[in-house]
């Protein structure tokens, strides 16, 4: 076997931009081994701001200008840490994150973009929105259109800034408001003497366009606050507007100053010829956020194209020990501006064009750069071996993480089965159940053990998620949880990434189990093939443990979270998932359950839906319980996207050995396979008083869970679905 080279270098790359976007897909077609590259930004995707104004006029939807980056991170093989930079300090070469422990890097780039907030003017915080970051923009643009199509709002907007960013806009808004409202009043406010002061050749034609289409424009006007109903300026004039947008250029972000960075007197980062940050050998930056101190120009994300190989070959030259190169960014550039319809003009130089077919060539070259970062080339697997021991099983797939990787449960019972039992008066339970009940000394203690194998790169996210997978059962049984002991295997890697990547687990699974009541204790470390995380845990019984036997004929089942995790894991590994799904299971996989437990205490059954599925779990409910039960296909809650990835054919590993070990009779259709998935961090599935049930599922959805009553147990045995 080829020798696994150890992970020795930590490449951060602290933003979205379109310049890291294009790193990272150079990134993935050609890696280096031995670095660890991680991305730092708080969304899943990041727009791409030169289809804004065609997004807001209505050509196009929101999915067509996301650059996805949970895909690129995957592609390139490097993980994404979803979370906002708060922070750098180029001393220890450290990252400060919001909300979770700092990220340590050897080399770093920044390319966190800009932003258009006015948080200087009263109200604006409160009423208005910035353009840019484009996300929160394009999110409030379009629960405005729909409210005022709707007739809930008066279809009137204002754009505060007359550069060709807010004439833009402007132009898309009215062209939007119109089709969806059947009119609109959109306004234009400039506090200089004219619009668009930065490309004046172009003004009279977009002074033209504006007055073609209705747009009031209002120059050497100061707005001094902004209100629920409008806005007013610095001579008392008022001016009506539901929808008030910032777009007065483009500032940078407070935190890189504050971080004693080189920063020009506005707040962008210096950089040199090689996009290396001034003074700091292992920091560059590209994109708008960095001022190119030998050759300064305006902020266009052209540039930050222009740059990123430049980028990428340097960051690869530190890394290596390598010398970098300089970054020579062209005097001229094309400017395409949007008028709102299908239309747009063209500048260079100080020469304007207006053609029929410049909206399409802009278009045209949009929708290249898009493919450019989503249709990524399909990496080709190991090829099999040549010659191979015989047996029934086929190569298959990767093996999924988390969850999805566990032994088949039919494996597993007959495994069980077969222990030996002592009859020790201190061992309460048999195997099989959630975790075992002891008595020490005076009192009853729940023990468990869960390890997961990593599904994400980011081992902080995964350490948070396996301890809160692991805090399940001792939530399932009534117990409070106690204490906690940590095993952690990495992957081969310096002593110095050793202990960054350690430093991150504990923060991480430390922060989840103390924030239950449980204490780590102790725990065990080793090197091997990938990532995997778990934890033995205790805790203590103040009552008799709930267990999956108990549960009665015409009890309600509840079930506190959606299923299609393996799915989406599964489809993630293939690229396939969509980054914004993927981000919002994170984020329900990172939430504790233990209040959801508190609530459910009274179950007269209860465990936790992880490996063997939902009907895995709840037939060993029922076999304990002598019982069946009766699922309402329709009323389970599903994660965004699964159903449709279960569609396609998409199955985690254990999937099959899942169906065959407890069949649902009446299954059908996407939905019924996703019975069968295996979930990680998976929902709480109760037998409650059917009495109960409404008002313990509006109680659990009060405090952030999407619970819901998905079936209820019946007489006799078996499990069966059915549409409801």
């Amino acid at each position: 076997m080829p020798a696994q080279v150890p992970l020795t270098r930590d490449l951060v790359l602290i933003g979205g931009g379109h310049a890291h976007a294009l790193v990272l897909r150079m990134w993935g077609m050609n890696p280096l081994a031995g670095a660890r590259v991680t991305v730092i930004d708080p969304g899943a995707v990041a727009p791409y701001t030169g289809m804004l104004p065609g997004l807001v006029a209505g050509h196009y939807d929101r999915d067509a200008l996301d650059i996805d980056l949970v895909r690129l991170a995957r592609f390139a093989g490097a993980r994404l840490v979803q979370a906002r930079a708060t922070r750098i300090d180029p001393e220890a070469r450290l990252i400060e994150v919001e909300g979770r422990a700092p990220i340590g890097y050897d080399v770093a780039s920044v390319d966190v973009g800009i932003h258009s907030d006015m948080a200087e003017l009263p109200g604006f915080a409160t009423h208005g929105v910035a353009a840019k970051p484009l996300g929160p923009f394009a999110d409030a643009w379009a629960a405005f259109l729909d409210r005022a199509a709707a007739g809930e709002v008066a279809p009137r907007a204002t754009v505060i800034g007359g550069g060709v960013a807010g004439i833009e806009l402007a132009l898309a808004m009215q062209h939007a408001l119109i089709a969806a409202a059947g009119k609109a009043e959109v306004t234009v406010i400039e506090a200089g003497e004219a619009i668009v002061q930065g490309v004046p050749a172009a003004r009279n034609r977009l002074e033209r366009a504006l007055h073609d289409a209705g747009i009031k424009v209002m120059t050497d006007a100061r707005v001094t606050e902004v209100s629920g109903s409008g806005l007013t300026l610095h001579d008392g004039t008022r001016i009506a507007s539901a929808f008030t947008a910032g777009a007065a250029g483009g500032r940078a972000h407070g935190w890189l100053a504050e971080s004693g960075l080189p920063v020009t007197e506005d707040g962008f980062l210096r950089v040199g010829p090689d996009l290396g940050v001034e003074g700091h050998e292992s920091l560059f930056a590209a994109g708008d956020c960095a001022h190119l101190t030998h050759a300064p120009r305006p902020k266009a994300g052209v540039f930050a194209v222009r740059a990123a190989p430049v980028l990428e070959r340097n960051l690869r030259a530190v890394l290596t020990g390598g010398r970098t190169r300089p970054f020579r960014p062209q005097k001229h550039f094309l400017k395409l501006i949007s008028l709102g319809d299908r239309t747009a003009l063209a500048e260079r130089g100080g020469r304007v064009l207006a053609l029929p077919g410049l909206w399409r060539w802009k278009d045209r070259i949009d929708r290249r750069f898009m493919r450019r970062l989503t249709d990524l080339p399909a990496m080709r697997p190991p090829a099999p071996p040549r010659i191979a021991a015989l047996g029934d099983e086929p190569a298959g797939p990767p093996l999924c993480g988390g969850c999805g990787s566990k032994v088949a449960p039919g494996a597993l019972a007959g495994v069980l089965s077969g222990l030996p039992r002592l009859g020790r008066a201190d061992v309460l339970s048999g195997p099989g159940d959630d975790a075992a009940v002891l008595r020490v000394g005076g009192a009853r203690q729940v023990l468990t053990t869960d390890h997961l194998r990593a599904f994400t790169e980011d081992t902080g996210a995964m350490a948070r998620i396996a301890a809160l997978h692991a805090l399940g059962d001792i939530w399932a049984m009534g117990a409070s949880p106690q204490a906690a002991l940590v095993s952690v295997t990495l992957p081969r890697m310096s002593a110095a990434l050793q202990a960054r990547t350690m430093a991150e687990v504990m923060a991480e699974a430390g922060s989840a189990l103390s924030q239950a009541g449980a204490e780590i204790v102790g725990g065990h470390s080793t090197m091997g093939a990938e990532t995997t995380i778990g934890f033995t845990l205790t805790g203590l019984l103040e009552r008799d443990a709930i267990t999956v036997a108990g549960a009665r004929p015409g009890d309600a089942l509840i079930l506190t979270r959606p299923i299609g995790t393996g799915t989406l894991l599964a489809a993630e590994m293939q690229g396939r998932a969509r980054g914004r799904d993927v981000a919002d299971l994170m984020a329900v996989l990172a939430r504790p359950q233990g209040d959801a437990a508190a609530l459910l205490s009274g179950a007269h059954a209860m465990t936790d839906v992880t490996g063997f599925g939902l009907a895995g779990h709840l037939a060993a409910i029922c076999g304990a319980s002598g019982t069946g039960a009766e699922l309402w296909l329709d009323a389970i809650p599903v994660h965004a996207g699964a159903e449709a990835l279960a569609g396609e054919g998409i199955r985690s590993t254990i999937w099959a050995a899942n169906r065959d070990h407890a069949p649902v009779a009446g299954a059908e259709g996407a939905r019924g396979t996703l019975l069968h998935d295996p979930q990680t961090a998976g929902g709480l599935l109760a037998a409650v008083s059917p009495d109960a049930a409404d008002a313990l599922v509006a109680a659990l959805r009060g405090q952030g869970h999407d619970a819901a009553v998905i079936g209820r147990v019946v007489a006799g045995g078996g499990l069966c679905a059915v549409k409801r």
